[in-house]
C-alpha cells in the first residue's frame, strides 16, 4: 500500500490520511520508504476480549524482530510468521485498564529500524450493548450502485478499471453513499427501520465489480462509493432517523484482484492452494447424515467462480483476521447488524468461533446468514448450532418460506393442497428452528426475479404477499423497487433484477422519490406499502404477539396475532368473488371481540355471525372488545 494523498479523490482523502497516520508513522533508518501497514488499522480500549492480532504487511517485514515501546497499555505475547516474507503477525494483550493512545512498534532489520504507531481509541459509550434488529424492524435491501448517484465526481476513479457506464447492464452505474444519504428521509418515510446495502467495500476488479461480493480490500470502502468516513457518517445520519445499518460481509471468498492472490501470507491461505476448483453447491451435504466427506469438502472449499477465490478459514491466522475485521467494522461504523453472504460455504468450526467472538463482544447484536435452500432442515441446522454445543447463527434468511410464498400465490389450489394451504403448512416447519421468530422473511432480493413479475404482475397477489410478510412471526425484508412494482424476467437475470431505482440519477424521466412520472398503479402501490409499513411500526401484536392460524377453507386463510395491547385478525383470500366467512369456527382467536376495523384504512368491519371477505382479500383487522372498544 502506498500513501499518495495527492492522487486520491477528495471523497477518500480523510480515510487515506487516517490510514497513513495510523500505519506508516516513522521512517526507516536507511531512508527508504518501505514502511509497514497494520491490519486492523486501529483498535479500541475496553473491549471484552483483551486479545488482538495484528497482521503487519510490508516488504521483508517477516524477517524483522518486533518490539513494543514500554507502555502499560499492551504487551506482545506472541509473534508468528507466514510463508511470505512480507507479513508478520503480532499477538497482543490489551490491558484491562488501558487508556486511549498510541502504541509504538519497532521492527529491527538488517537494513535498519522501522517504527509504526498504532492507535488505541476510546469506545463509544454503550457500544457493547447496542441493539440489533428484531421483529419490530423492517429491512430494506438495496444495491448502492443501482439506488442513487449523489456524487457523479466519483463515477470514475484513477486506478479503477471498471468505471460507471449506465448503458452497460452488468457494469457500474454510479450509485454511491452520498446518494443513499440524500434519500434517508424517503427511506424513513416509507417505514423502513433497517437498511441492508449489498457490500460497499473495495472491489477493484477489472469488470463486474458493482455487486461488491469480490473484495480486494476488506478494510476500505470502495472510493467509487465514497470513503470510510462517509460510510460512518451515513450510518450516523441513518440512526438520527431511527434507521440502523446492516453491513453485508463475505467471509467465504474474495476477488481475484486482491493482493493475496499475488502474495498470500501463507501457502494455505486459499483453498486448493489458490487454484480454481468450482463448488458444486451441494448445500445439503453438511446437514446430510449420509453424505460423503468429499461432497462436504467440495461445498466448503470449492470456488464460486474463477474471479472469486475461496478463503481457507481453517488457517488460524486468516480466521482471526476475518473475525477481527467483522468486529472492527461493527465498532468503527456503529453497525446494527451483519448479513453474512454464502454463510454455509465457510468452514463450520470457523463459523461457530466467528459467531461466538462477535456475540461475546456484542450480546444483543444481530447477524443473519444466507443459506439459499428451500429445505428448512438445512437452514435450521445453522440457526440451531453447529456441533458439540457450538453457537449457531442467531438469524437466518428464511428461503424456504420465500419459496413457498412464490409458489403458493401462483399455483391453483384445492381444499387439500396448494395455494394458501401451502402457506399454512410452511409454518409447521417452525418446529425445526430454535428461534423461528428470529428468521428474516423476504419477498425478494438482489439475486431473485422480482416478485411482482413472478406473481404475473397481479396487484392482488402482490398485496397478499406483502401483508403476509408484514404480519407473520418473522423479521421482514423488502427489496428496493418493490414498492413501485419494478419488474424483471421470471428466471434469474441479474442485470434486469438490479435495474436502477427510478429517480436516483439526474435527468431520470421517472422519479420514485418524488412520485413524478409514476404510473397510477405504481403510485398507489407505493402509497399502500408506505401505509402498511408505517402501521407496522406500532403494531405490538406483530412485534411480539402469539401466532394462531386456521387451516385454509374455501380459498381463505385466517390467522391471529395478539399480545397484551393489541389483537389482530389477518384474512387472506384468493377467490374471484366475495365470500361469507362463518366466524364461529374462529372462537379461539376472536375470544370476546365484538367489533373490528381495517388497520390500514380505519374502516369499520362488523363482526356478526359471519364476515364478508372481498375477492382477492388481504385484510388486517384490529379486533375490539368491550374493554378495548374501537
Amino acid at each position: 500500500m502506498t500513501c499518495n494523498l495527492l492522487t486520491r479523490p477528495l471523497a477518500a482523502f480523510a480515510l487515506a490520511m487516517f490510514l497513513c497516520m495510523a500505519t506508516f508513522a516513522g521512517a526507516a533508518a536507511d531512508g527508504t520508504s518501505s514502511k509497514p501497514a497494520a491490519y486492523p488499522p486501529n483498535w479500541w480500549v475496553g473491549m471484552r476480549d483483551a486479545r488482538l492480532q495484528l497482521m503487519v504487511q510490508g516488504p521483508g517485514i517477516g524477517a524483522s524482530e518486533p518490539t513494543l515501546d514500554d507502555t502499560p497499555r499492551a504487551k506482545i505475547v506472541g509473534v508468528a510468521r507466514g510463508d511470505s516474507p512480507n507479513y508478520l503477525f503480532i499477538d497482543l494483550r490489551i490491558a484491562a485498564d488501558a487508556t486511549p493512545g498510541d502504541l509504538t512498534f519497532r521492527f529491527a532489520r538488517r537494513e535498519g529500524l522501522v517504527t509504526l504507531r498504532y492507535p488505541l481509541l476510546p469506545r463509544a459509550p454503550g457500544s457493547a450493548q447496542r441493539r440489533g434488529f428484531d421483529n419490530r424492524d423492517v429491512i430494506l435491501n438495496l444495491m448502492p450502485d443501482r439506488f442513487a448517484n449523489g456524487d457523479p465526481g466519483n463515477d470514475r476513479v484513477a486506478g479503477y478499471a471498471d468505471a460507471a457506464d449506465r448503458d452497460n447492464p452488468g457494469g457500474r452505474h454510479g450509485g454511491d453513499l452520498r446518494g443513499m444519504r440524500d434519500r434517508l428521509d424517503h427511506i424513513a418515510g416509507m417505514g423502513y427501520t433497517m437498511i441492508w446495502p449489498t457490500p460497499l467495500i473495495e472491489n477493484a476488479q477489472s469488470a463486474y465489480s458493482y455487486h461488491g461480493y469480490a473484495a480486494t480490500d476488506l478494510y476500505r470502502i470502495d472510493p467509487r462509493y465514497g470513503s470510510n468516513v462517509q460510510y460512518r457518517d451515513f450510518v450516523a445520519e441513518a440512526r438520527t432517523r431511527g434507521i440502523g445499518v446492516i453491513q453485508d460481509v463475505v467471509p467465504n471468498h474474495i476477488g481475484d484482484g486482491h493482493v493475496w492472490m499475488k502474495d498470500p501470507p501463507t501457502a494455505d491461505w486459499l483453498t486448493y492452494a489458490g487454484r480454481y476448483d468450482p463448488t458444486r453447491h451441494g448445500r445439503t451435504a453438511l446437514a446430510d447424515p449420509y453424505a460423503a466427506q468429499s461432497d462436504r469438502d467440495d461445498f466448503t472449499q470449492g470456488w464460486f467462480a474463477p474471479t472469486m477465490p475461496d478463503l481457507n478459514q481453517k488457517q488460524p491466522l486468516l480466521a482471526t483476521y476475518l473475525i477481527q475485521n467483522a468486529i472492527w467494522w461493527i465498532e468503527y461504523a456503529d453497525l446494527s447488524g451483519l448479513r453474512v453472504d454464502t454463510y454455509g460455504y465457510s468452514d463450520g468450526a470457523f463459523l461457530a468461533e466467528w459467531t461466538q467472538r462477535i456475540r461475546a463482544e456484542y450480546p444483543h447484536f444481530s447477524m443473519v446468514g444466507e443459506e439459499w435452500s428451500d429445505n428448512p432442515s438445512v437452514v435450521a441446522r445453522w440457526q440451531n448450532g453447529w456441533v458439540d454445543g457450538k453457537p449457531g447463527m442467531p438469524n437466518m434468511m428464511d428461503f424456504p418460506l420465500s419459496e413457498a410464498v412464490r409458489i403458493a400465490l401462483n399455483e391453483p389450489a384445492n381444499e387439500y393442497a396448494g395455494g394458501l394451504r401451502r402457506l399454512y403448512e410452511a409454518m409447521v416447519d417452525d418446529r425445526l428452528y430454535s428461534a423461528p421468530t428470529a428468521l428474516v422473511a423476504f419477498e425478494g432480493n438482489h439475486d431473485m426475479p422480482r416478485i411482482y413479475s413472478v406473481l404475473g404482475e397481479n396487484d392482488d397477489s402482490f398485496r397478499i404477499a406483502l401483508v403476509h410478510l408484514a404480519t407473520i412471526p418473522r423479521i421482514p425484508q423488502i427489496y428496493y423497487g418493490t414498492e413501485v412494482l419494478m419488474t424483471s424476467p421470471t428466471v434469474r437475470d441479474d442485470a434486469a433484477t438490479r435495474r436502477d431505482f427510478p429517480g436516483g440519477w439526474a435527468g431520470d424521466r421517472v422519479n420514485a422519490f418524488t412520485g413524478a412520472g409514476l404510473s397510477p398503479r405504481q403510485a398507489e402501490a407505493q402509497r399502500w406499502l408506505r401505509t402498511l409499513l408505517n402501521w407496522r411500526k406500532t403494531a405490538t401484536a406483530v412485534h411480539r404477539g402469539r401466532f394462531l392460524h386456521y387451516l385454509p377453507r374455501d380459498g381463505v386463510y385466517v390467522y391471529f396475532r395478539d399480545d397484551d395491547r393489541q389483537r389482530l385478525m389477518v384474512v387472506l383470500g384468493r377467490n374471484d368473488k366475495a365470500v361469507e366467512l362463518r366466524l364461529d369456527r374462529f372462537a379461539e382467536g376472536l375470544k370476546d371481540a365484538n367489533a373490528a376495523r381495517d388497520a390500514l384504512t380505519g374502516t369499520a368491519a362488523p363482526l356478526g355471525s359471519s364476515l364478508t371477505v372481498p375477492a382477492h382479500a388481504a385484510l388486517i383487522l384490529e379486533l375490539c372488545t368491550p374493554s378495548k372498544p374501537c
